[in-house]
């Protein structure tokens, strides 16, 4: 947060917008090797599993493309005022 910010004061006055992005609970292959742990019966990581799931107000983790929309949107005249902040797209676990 702090480095976006000092970005964004630094460069706002050249032309650049600087916005950072905070993906959470996204399902990559990173996350499919944990599903595959808890399939075999890892309890510490499947009640993690739970635990998260349980806390995101959607109930499911998300998907890169989402991410990637979000990217889009930044680069896009859509944000032209958008400048210096986090982008959280985590489907609500922060706001739980």
């Amino acid at each position: 947060m702090v480095l976006t910010r000092a970005l964004a004061h630094e460069y706002g006055k050249h032309g650049f917008r600087i916005n950072a992005l905070v993906p959470g609970g996204i399902w990559t292959q990173g996350t499919k090797s944990i599903a595959k742990d808890i399939i075999r019966f890892k309890v510490g990581v499947a009640k993690s599993g739970v635990e998260y799931r349980m806390r995101t107000p959607l109930g499911r983790l998300g998907h890169p493309d989402e991410v990637a929309r979000m990217a889009v949107v930044l680069a896009s005249d859509l944000s032209s005022y958008v400048h210096g902040t986090l982008i959280v797209v985590d489907g609500g676990f922060l706001s739980a």
